[in-house]
């Protein structure tokens, strides 16, 4: 997918989702669409004119956009569907304020990481679940067939810990929060992530049952935070990295 093809999904009989892979980081974004009344919530916007003109071209009658977290390429379409759409409502959690973000949105949520709040729009209710680690106020979307995890946990493992704001023991407690969670929804469940990324089998899918997932991503799997340490994909030597230290030094 390259943002001209948008894959439409219905996990449940309520919700329809629109998914799409824009720019050159395999962002994946979706629109959360009531089926009822036509409301819906988009998830990190690359793109702010791709997705007014999607929403045009659905019909839909107003826009709540949230964001998972606050990375510039998750964010980076907000302003300018903003200002194409000057009456959407912006969500994002507060603690992402500890690595830099000001806005612009019209709500924060400020509960604790690894607990939740519901989230309503339309006919619809989802758990919003604080679930730091790749940043500090990250959050994870549940409920009528989905699950929006961001750049927490991706098809085949999770997020980075070590750029700006991400901590490692925080993102092991995240992992083992949703662990909990997760297996008591039904397995054919869907997992919506920030990224597309192959999975060691080398298929590279955008999205995954949770069954499937909860038996094969290494990330999410019940473990101590020693095992959980020793996964590769948490650190990496990298330009990234680099600057991430640089921006922590310049804090303290």
């Amino acid at each position: 997918m390259d943002g001209e093809n948008i894959l439409k999904l219905n996990p449940s009989p309520e919700l329809t989702v629109l998914q799409t892979e824009l720019g050159s980081w395999d962002n994946l974004n979706h629109l959360l669409i009531c089926n009822t009344t036509r409301t819906a919530i988009l998830i990190d916007p690359f793109d702010g004119q791709f997705w007014s003109n999607i929403v045009e071209k659905e019909d839909i009658k107003a826009v709540t956009i949230v964001l998972t977290h606050s990375h510039w390429d998750h964010t980076r379409g907000v302003v300018e569907f903003l200002n194409l759409n000057p009456n959407t409502e912006i969500y994002v959690h507060q603690l992402e304020s500890e690595r830099g973000w000001k806005g612009p949105d019209t709500y924060q949520w400020s509960h604790p990481p690894f607990t939740f709040v519901s989230l309503n729009f339309g006919d619809l209710n989802f758990e919003v679940h604080c679930t730091p680690g790749h940043t500090p106020g990250h959050i994870t979307l549940i409920g009528h067939g989905v699950v929006i995890s961001g750049d927490c946990l991706f098809l085949g493992r999770c997020g980075r810990t070590d750029l700006y704001g991400g901590d490692m023991y925080s993102m092991w407690e995240s992992q083992m929060h949703l662990h909990l969670r997760l297996q008591k929804l039904p397995g054919n469940w869907i997992v919506l992530p920030g990224h597309r990324y192959p999975l060691n089998d080398e298929n590279n899918p955008t999205y995954l049952s949770l069954e499937y997932l909860l038996k094969n991503n290494p990330a999410i799997k019940k473990q101590s935070f020693d095992e959980f340490s020793k996964l590769e994909f948490l650190q990496f030597d990298d330009s990234l990295s680099e600057k991430a230290k640089r921006q922590k030094a310049r804090s303290e």
